[in-house]
């Protein structure tokens, strides 16, 4: 039952693959017991791509179902985001400009993001709440938060290693910025000003900020 699913590693997510053969309750059954055993692939945040077309919308909603539970993103556009495809007229540099400016944009949510609410942008995200466990934050930029954030957050998802985390009190349950994951203290310490989480010497450090 093990190579009912195949896992690969992509530096944007996870490709899932299916025996030959395999109905959808097997594939199911299967993926429930990787996930429920901790499988080292399965990390919170990571987006997970089914082949489109190979299940049923009903289906695929089920899978979309089971890995939220788990924290994790569902998709079946297998495709980088925010690069562009490649170009036989050799004018990509256009495209790239534009891609480099989407995540500099800035998305503006303006309350809590609760516990099982996630939300996902290309660009960078100002949240003027809290991020209450349990929730997601996913973003191509980065992420500042004004208020505390105790859920899950990834700031340049698309593998900006510029990009940071900010917050009021800075308490994330996981932290991700582009393919590096730093974990909270089990006992994290009283935090009386803001903070910020940025990529230094290939390791996510901490530095208190003044707003």
């Amino acid at each position: 039952m093990n190579d009912i699913v195949t896992i690969k590693g992509l530096k944007y997510g996870l490709q899932l693959t299916f025996a030959k053969g395999a109905s959808f309750d097997d594939v199911q059954a299967n993926l429930l017991d990787k996930l429920q055993s901790g499988d080292g692939f399965f990390i919170r945040g990571t987006t997970v791509f089914v082949p489109k077309g190979y299940f049923a919308e009903e289906q695929n909603e089920a899978l979309r179902k089971m890995f939220h539970r788990h924290g994790m993103l569902f998709s079946t556009e297998l495709k980088r985001p925010n690069l562009a495809p490649p170009s036989r007229d050799k004018t990509p540099a256009p495209k790239v400009k534009e891609a480099v400016e989407e995540t500099q944009k800035m998305t503006v949510i303006n309350h809590t993001v609760r516990g099982g609410q996630e939300v996902k942008v290309n660009c960078s995200v100002l949240i003027c709440g809290n991020v209450n466990p349990g929730a997601q934050v996913i973003a191509g930029g980065s992420i500042d938060i004004r208020g505390t954030c105790r859920g899950f957050v990834h700031a340049g998802a698309f593998g900006d290693k510029t990009a940071f985390v900010v917050a009021d009190r800075l308490m994330p349950a996981q932290i991700r910025i582009a393919d590096l994951i730093a974990r909270a203290p089990d006992e994290p310490e009283q935090v009386s000003q803001a903070e910020r989480a940025m990529i230094k010497d290939n390791m996510i450090v901490f530095e208190p900020v003044t707003r």
